[in-house]
């Protein structure tokens, strides 16, 4: 279970501290609840312990997990993007793909994310909403890491977006590195 001031990846949304536990009554039941305050936009939330498990809540990830996403990174990707359907049906089950992985709250979903469309921008330029996803990954990830690293987002947004360098000046406009968190 989660203690007082644990910072928590909350899936989907970033990083959050626990700021204290309270007791409130909705209806005819008293629930106990979490306030959960994210650390890198101005939201706060109550989470009833019992849903706990069912939102995917987390504890953040450790640095032996987070050299494991940058070696992946720097991997072939496994499959050959020639068979992907860029039309529009295809992009559609492409994003409810991706969603799915950035609401899992496993940070190897959200990697893969990542990856599979700084690949694709490799292929094509991006649309919006390709982009749109990017960068929410791209958050999620520059988030956890800078918590658990201790790193400027400058810092951890350059590392991120090192092993796609030679593609990332062929294709403007993913974002520039000034933008970050």
């Amino acid at each position: 279970m989660f203690n007082l001031k644990d910072k928590v990846m909350y899936p989907g949304h970033g990083v959050a501290v626990i700021e204290e536990t309270m007791e409130k009554v909705v209806g005819d039941r008293s629930l106990k609840l979490f306030k959960l305050k994210f650390l890198f936009k101005d939201t706060t939330i109550l989470l009833p312990f019992e849903n706990i498990n069912a939102c995917c809540i987390r504890s953040l990830c450790d640095t032996q997990t987070i050299k494991k996403i940058f070696v992946y990174f720097y991997k072939p990707f496994d499959k050959k993007f020639d068979y992907v359907d860029f039309t529009p049906s295809g992009w559609n089950r492409r994003n409810k793909d991706y969603q799915l992985k950035l609401q899992s709250g496993k940070i190897e979903d959200v990697a893969y994310v990542y990856k599979d469309l700084m690949t694709v921008a490799q292929q094509k330029e991006l649309s919006f909403g390709e982009k749109k996803i990017l960068i929410a990954a791209e958050d999620l990830l520059i988030q956890e890491i800078q918590v658990v690293t201790a790193q400027t987002a400058h810092s951890v947004q350059e590392q991120l977006q090192a092993p796609f360098k030679q593609f990332l000046f062929t294709q403007p406009a993913i974002r520039p590195l000034s933008s970050a968190i």
